[in-house]
């Protein structure tokens, strides 16, 4: 049983904002010290940043404009808590307490993905999908039902009829689509919005990196301060993961559909 959805869907909105505020940290800095909250909806976009690296304030409008539209941003930047900041001077150490766990993504996730993915590149809306054993529910903004029932004859789509989504008619919060984004791997830590020291971007992705290594579960707990995580330096477990962003094109191109 799983859920997805796309990244037009308004808390995905938020995950976007977000990251592509974590990526302009990293272009003005190697190693940023950045948290961001966005929340977004009706015309408005609502942006706090703790961060070591003061954004541009126009950068910051245009990035929201070109993921979210034409909406109203009221932005707040303040520096890191001073006691935070002291935990990285000599290097980077853990960023955070946490649990983190891994798991195998199984083959029913990866096949919603796919199907996700797929409807997204012909109705780029919002959207989110549940694929439930052979039960497959499709809610798909501004689509006709006979449109997506050609693509998928036996789902259930837009069971209440069509609808036009977006932050119209609904809100976006970073973070708030766990679920969509890490599958079986959900802990208390959130991926979006904080540069790499964080354990809950590092540490969540480096367990879940292991698990698909492993295809068996990984359990990780830290401290902040740490050193040593999973007994590796904690600077090595960020290196591994800053190659899987860099990879997948940056933080934000990461926060459109995250690690499934």
């Amino acid at each position: 049983m799983y859920e997805k959805v796309n990244p037009s869907h308004p808390d995905k909105l938020a995950d976007r904002i977000a990251g592509a505020l974590v990526d302009m940290a990293y272009r003005k800095a190697t190693h940023p010290r950045t948290a961001v909250e966005v929340l977004i909806g009706h015309g408005v976009c609502n942006i706090i940043c703790e961060t070591s690296v003061m954004l541009p304030e126009k950068e910051v409008y245009m990035a929201v404009r070109r993921i979210a539209g034409s909406v109203r941003v009221n932005l707040k930047q303040l520096p890191q808590d001073e006691h935070l900041a002291d935990n990285q001077k000599q290097g980077l150490r853990c960023g955070d307490n946490g649990i983190f766990r891994g798991m195998p993504v199984t083959a029913e996730q990866k096949r919603l993905s796919r199907i996700a993915r797929r409807i997204y590149e012909l109705f780029p809306y919002d959207g989110k999908y549940i694929l439930d054993g052979d039960r497959l529910v499709i809610c798909q903004s501004n689509a006709l039902t006979r449109h997506i029932q050609n693509l998928y004859p036996k789902a259930e789509v837009n069971p209440l009829g069509p609808w036009t989504g977006g932050t119209d008619v609904d809100t976006g919060a970073v973070n708030r689509k766990l679920g969509s984004d890490m599958g079986d791997s959900v802990t208390g830590g959130g991926l979006h919005g904080k540069d790499l020291s964080k354990a809950d971007v590092s540490v969540n992705i480096y367990a879940w990196l292991k698990a698909q290594l492993t295809q068996e579960p990984v359990e990780i707990s830290c401290a902040i301060g740490d050193d040593y995580v999973d007994g590796l330096p904690y600077a090595v477990i960020v290196d591994v993961v800053r190659r899987y962003i860099n990879a997948v094109g940056g933080f934000e191109r990461f926060a459109e559909w995250g690690l499934i």
